[in-house]
């Protein structure tokens, strides 16, 4: 669903699981080629367990905007890099219409994916953005009885299409994530529906 040469934007909330998505990419693109991650948040552990292949992903820790712009047009024109992902860039001065502009170009002759991951949008990215998916928490699942000695067992999110240049938007999917961490034999997991209130129950063999 993300065509390459393009642009895509996932956004969503902190933990509602566009860095799971960004990961899957990453791990995807790692398999035979190179991935790029560039002033992105994303936690080095989780994603060798999300498979992507350390050894070949390039790593740029940058804060400023305007620094993560210019390294994405670098690494864009090596053309080396099936995947890039970046943080979606705000609003401004060296993160306007211009730089969104050449981006996508840039994107666009080396057949690559850019992914820009963000909670807020700008209108600029709004635009540009061949493909954008908006995540949310669907339910989360807990290991144990309830209280603070109970676990995190895994959660779903639900990523819907807001825009996509080559289908109609609004097509959405339910993705189950799990902690990578070694975690005990689950006992009573407790699932609880973020739309809803009520709490319910399943066994260890069912889940």
């Amino acid at each position: 669903g993300f065509p390459r040469g393009t642009t895509a934007a996932l956004e969503g909330a902190p933990s509602s699981g566009r860095s799971a998505l960004a990961a899957r990419l990453l791990a995807v693109a790692t398999r035979r080629g190179l991935g790029a991650l560039i002033g992105a948040e994303l936690f080095l552990p989780a994603l060798a367990a999300a498979g992507v292949r350390l050894e070949r992903l390039l790593c740029i820790p940058l804060t400023d905007p305007v620094g993560v712009a210019r390294a994405a047009d670098i690494v864009l024109r090596s053309g080396a890099f099936g995947v890039v992902v970046i943080p979606a860039l705000p609003s401004g001065r060296g993160t306007g219409s211009a730089t969104w502009t050449r981006l996508a170009s840039l994107t666009h002759r080396a057949n690559a994916l850019l992914v820009a991951l963000g909670s807020e949008l700008s209108s600029e990215l709004r635009y540009f953005a061949s493909v954008h998916v908006e995540t949310a928490f669907e339910r989360v699942r807990w290991n144990g009885a309830a209280g603070h000695l109970c676990e995190l067992a895994g959660y779903d999110i639900r990523a819907t299409v807001r825009k996509h240049k080559r289908s109609a938007p609004g097509a959405s999917a339910v993705i189950t994530c799990a902690p990578f961490e070694d975690r005990p034999t689950l006992v009573a997991v407790r699932e609880r529906d973020l739309a809803a209130p009520s709490v319910h129950h399943r066994s260890a063999v069912n889940h």
